[in-house]
């Protein structure tokens, strides 16, 4: 029998976005804060991922946007076998070591 009339499977977009939601923790090891959050748009083999998250400051920002971008893409394609031709980034929070409080927590700057 082939394949095509076998059926066909498809991945929940939450499923997608969990993928690029641990991909995005991978790409900042020790990362500050929350843990990232993706929301995932799948149509087809398509997926347009947007990631929220918190980054460390200072730092280079469009480095570790870059990183978190790079790595989606490349675990949503192997895990999922889907095309990702964007994947925008909502920084949330940024955390400075220079704002720590003496309980240790970091506070959010705005």
């Amino acid at each position: 029998m082939a394949a095509a009339d076998r059926g066909a499977t498809r991945i929940a977009d939450r499923v997608v976005a969990k993928i690029a939601a641990q991909a995005a923790r991978e790409a900042l090891p020790g990362g500050p804060g929350a843990p990232p959050q993706a929301t995932v748009t799948v149509h087809h083999d398509i997926a347009r991922v947007r990631v929220s998250l918190e980054l460390a400051y200072p730092g280079d920002l469009a480095a570790q946007c870059a990183a978190v971008r790079r790595r989606v893409v490349r675990r949503v394609e192997e895990c999922a076998q889907m095309s990702v031709p964007e994947v925008d980034i909502d920084i949330e929070h940024l955390h400075s070591a220079h704002t720590r409080t003496a309980a240790g927590r970091d506070r959010r700057l705005r």
